[in-house]
């Protein structure tokens, strides 16, 4: 019976080599990923595919991802929307945000996209005081015990029926733990509390397993006003 983490690993290898076409731009921004300040925390390579679809199904047109690294998924982000799309990512980290910006040129995607460099929180605040257009789509990928704030953010710049996506919402398990003490963990369990509560929006969480171990997202769409 296969039970083991090298098993997990090796059915998303499956699943890859299957299903996923990494081509090289793909796999230099991940083998980037080892210079950044956080080497190997870009999403598995069918979890970026897996956004991809999700961008496409939904018809995606406006995304807005916080946490960049090295690209990785905003490549699949903005293959996703097009040239005729436009995705603005937000990375804290200059040096993260001078390798993706190369791993964006590399793969003929940096036309559309809007690499900005600072705190998140300065960022979508001129967002919201300039009216931006709403976003569709939303990946939240960044620290996590900002999430609540990211989230708030998100919805101060969506539209009914935009979609919010809160990954590695799992912790190894920690968060099903009410008193643990790591903000991480507390960060998301915020979060997710906040999407249960909040009148505008409706959502779920899924854990998985495979090359990232045990994790998981949460997604949630924005509603009508009532």
């Amino acid at each position: 019976m296969y039970s083991s983490k090298a098993s997990w690993r090796d059915v998303d290898d499956y699943f890859v080599g299957t299903l996923v076409a990494e081509d090289e731009a793909l796999q230099g921004a991940r083998s980037s990923g080892a210079k950044t300040s956080m080497p190997q925390a870009e999403v598995a390579a069918n979890q970026g595919k897996l956004l991809y679809l999700i961008a496409k199904m939904t018809g995606a047109r406006r995304v807005l991802e916080f946490g960049t690294l090295a690209g990785y998924s905003t490549i699949w982000l903005a293959r996703a929307v097009g040239p005729s799309g436009h995705v603005t990512t937000l990375e804290a980290d200059a040096g993260n945000g001078a390798i993706a910006q190369i791993n964006l040129e590399a793969a003929g995607v940096a036309g559309w996209v809007d690499l900005v460099i600072g705190a998140a929180s300065e960022a979508t605040t001129t967002l919201i005081r300039e009216q931006v257009e709403p976003f569709d789509l939303f990946f939240i990928d960044a620290d996590k015990p900002s999430n609540p704030e990211y989230l708030r953010a998100s919805l101060e710049l969506a539209r009914p029926g935009s979609i919010i996506i809160g990954d590695n919402v799992v912790r190894d398990g920690e968060v099903a733990d009410p008193a643990s003490a790591d903000d991480r963990v507390t960060g998301v369990r915020t979060f997710l509390e906040a999407i249960a509560d909040h009148p505008r929006l409706e959502g779920t969480a899924i854990q998985t397993v495979g090359t990232k171990g045990w994790d998981g997202f949460a997604i949630a769409v924005v509603l009508d006003p009532q």
